[in-house]
């Protein structure tokens, strides 16, 4: 979506995309200017916009079921102009919007929560680590304190039910967060004896993104036993707090960093030997865990609203579901 000094749709009319994002459903806050590809449904005054919207969003999966996959995905016009929407009393439509707006309104009120609070960790993360020149604080090299080690071939189509833990480099970027004690993925123990390894406290670093912001995600390994690594991640094996590594790995004066020595365009990567010329400053090890213990309380209270979050949506679309169900 973009910005145009016009407008030919009024604020929260519906619409479904017809290309690109075909079958994704939404409406817009304000008067808004819909090109060719976003069908929008014009209602008249005995429907509520919003009954209409949240009733399309329980098509959603049926849209994306009929989307033609190609260069552009599109959806088919006839698709969205052939389904049919109940209508019931208009008194009835505002009483369901009215119950589900009760829930969407959370819903935002718990996402604007979670920025916040992520906002607030990454101040105080940053604040935290800005230890240079501070008495007892050694600046020294990743390569200093700890050695890369290029992580071996795991292929998804390896995973086994039940095995040997094991660390997918994409999973890095969508499955765990700055830690972890256990894996969600197994391999064959044959499979497992060949593949590099991280202990408790490695750093287990995804080097490939597809920009600079995402690579070089780290998940410090708290688990007590050994856990296999994928191709296109590195090992940090050092003597620090595993935890403060991590944090180190996601702050702001690494970002910096990364940009500089990240390579690639539409794939990009950084190698172990940039990364172990990364400066950082090491505060003795009781101070490294006091600091980690004050981010770590961050990351529950964030943990804490995503739990909610999660557990709200589930309900918002059980009862959207349940409320749009009309016996024909």
């Amino acid at each position: 979506m973009g910005y145009y000094c016009r407008s030919n749709f009024d604020a929260n009319t519906p619409f479904v995309i017809t290309a690109g994002a075909a079958g994704d459903v939404g409406s817009c806050k304000e008067a808004f200017w819909a090109a060719d590809d976003c069908l929008c449904l014009k209602c008249s005054n005995i429907v509520n916009n919003k009954f209409v919207l949240f009733f399309l969003e329980t098509k959603q999966f049926y849209f994306k079921s009929q989307v033609r996959m190609g260069a552009i995905p599109r959806l088919s016009r006839k698709v969205v102009e052939s389904l049919p929407i109940p209508i019931p009393p208009l008194s009835e439509q505002n009483r369901i919007v009215g119950i589900l707006d009760t829930f969407t309104e959370s819903i935002e009120n718990l996402k604007k929560q979670i920025s916040e609070r992520k906002k607030q960790y990454e101040h105080y993360r940053d604040q935290l680590l800005d230890l240079e020149g501070k008495p007892g604080v050694e600046m020294k090299a990743m390569g200093e304190i700890g050695s890369f080690i290029r992580g071996s071939g795991i292929q998804k189509s390896d995973f086994v039910e039940k095995g040997f833990p094991c660390i997918h480099y994409g999973q890095v970027h969508t499955k765990y967060g700055l830690s972890a004690t256990s894996t969600i993925s197994f391999i064959n123990e044959s499979l497992f004896k060949k593949c590099k390894k991280a202990v408790k406290g490695d750093i287990v670093i995804a080097t490939t993104s597809e920009d600079a912001e995402g690579v070089a995600k780290p998940v410090a390994w708290l688990g007590n036993e050994e856990v296999a690594i994928s191709g296109d991640a590195y090992i940090f094996h050092h003597n620090q707090n595993g935890k403060f590594i991590a944090h180190l790995f996601v702050s702001h004066r690494f970002m910096l960093f990364k940009v500089k020595y990240a390579t690639g365009t539409k794939v990009v990567r950084i190698s172990g030997d940039s990364m172990a010329k990364f400066i950082v400053p090491l505060p003795s090890l009781s101070e490294q865990q006091h600091i980690v213990s004050i981010l770590d309380s961050f990351e529950a209270s964030i943990a804490n609203l995503e739990q909610q979050l999660s557990l709200r949506q589930k309900q918002y679309e059980y009862y959207r579901n349940m409320l749009l169900t009309f016996d024909e």
